[in-house]
């Protein structure tokens, strides 16, 4: 073989890879909306890749994962997901019931998988929790329908319990209604009377504390909410410094000084998230999967947060916790 055939040879197969390389598709783009900060609990997010990872696609190396936070401001949202939209996005994956809205009025084909603390139905995501509909499924990891029975086991940890300061985020309507329709009901078969304050930013949980501090109630009663979660140091700091019992349904609130959580594991439900993001990008369509409802709850309770405030866990609280915080 001649030199300069060689060398022609030599020149073609090395570009064979390029022109490989170029007709492959980039890795899938996985958008997570959150109206939330980054703020957001890592282990939310670690469980939602290990879910992804469990479907065979790793961040990084086999997709491409995006981030948008509104920063408790939920009027953000539908500019952030239109401009999600915008791209070349595979999936959105929404935390919170008013990012879901607003990925769900940005597009009508990009795949949804939200994350949502009331009922999808309820709230009108989906028509059905079994065959949703249109481009949009998730996980509902109930909050709001739990309200009654962490308030019942208040009761049981601060025996003198009889008002109770409900504080709820107002931009996010459903939720607020969904934790004060149950919470007023079983106040009202306990005996126990509400005070509901108002907190979407930092300086108005600042503010429902000199509340708190001038009415002095018996305890604290967070609504399920991302925003206050993103908030948890802030929160548990002005509850210890005011001395006041507090109870919410995320257990990084309690991790973080709160005295109990009851509620859904959230990690959980963002690991299922991952799956089905997996499966979208598989293949698999919306409606071929069914909206998934949380079934495993955790008591975690604060026992270093109890002594501080004077309280006796009783031994019928601590053998049913699934966690106990020394």
């Amino acid at each position: 073989m001649r030199r300069r055939e060689f060398i022609t040879l030599i020149g073609g197969a090395a570009g064979w890879p390029l022109a490989a390389r170029a007709q492959q598709p980039a890795m899938p783009l996985i958008a997570y909306l959150s109206p939330t900060s980054s703020a957001i609990p890592q282990d939310r997010l670690r469980a939602f890749r290990q879910g992804l990872k469990e479907t065979g696609y790793v961040d990084g190396e086999s997709v491409t994962i995006t981030y948008r936070f509104a920063e408790g401001q939920n009027d953000r949202l539908p500019a952030l997901a239109a401009e999600l939209v915008r791209g070349q996005i595979a999936v959105i994956v929404t935390g919170g019931n008013a990012a879901a809205f607003a990925a769900k009025a940005a597009t009508t084909t990009i795949p949804i998988v939200f994350i949502v603390d009331v009922d999808p139905v309820q709230l009108g995501l989906v028509t059905s929790l079994a065959r949703p509909s249109g481009n949009a499924t998730g996980i509902n990891f109930l909050s709001g329908e739990l309200a009654a029975k962490r308030l019942e086991l208040m009761r049981e940890l601060v025996p003198a319990l009889s008002r109770i300061a409900v504080l709820v985020n107002p931009t996010d309507a459903s939720a607020t209604q969904s934790t004060m329709r149950d919470v007023e009901t079983a106040a009202r078969a306990m005996g126990v009377q509400i005070q509901v304050l108002n907190a979407s930013t930092s300086r108005e949980i600042h503010a429902a504390f000199e509340t708190i501090a001038r009415e002095r109630p018996d305890a604290l009663f967070l609504a399920g909410d991302p925003f206050f979660t993103s908030r948890r140091v802030q929160l548990a700091t002005r509850a210890a410094r005011h001395a006041i019992p507090m109870s919410s349904q995320a257990r990084e609130i309690t991790e973080a000084g709160g005295l109990m959580s009851y509620g859904a594991n959230i990690a959980g439900a963002f690991r299922q998230a991952g799956i089905y993001v997996g499966s979208i990008l598989k293949g698999a369509k919306p409606t071929d999967l069914p909206v998934v409802q949380s079934s495993v709850f955790e008591l975690v309770i604060n026992a270093e947060t109890a002594q501080l405030l004077g309280l006796t866990v009783p031994p019928s609280l601590l053998s049913r916790a699934d966690e106990v915080i020394e």
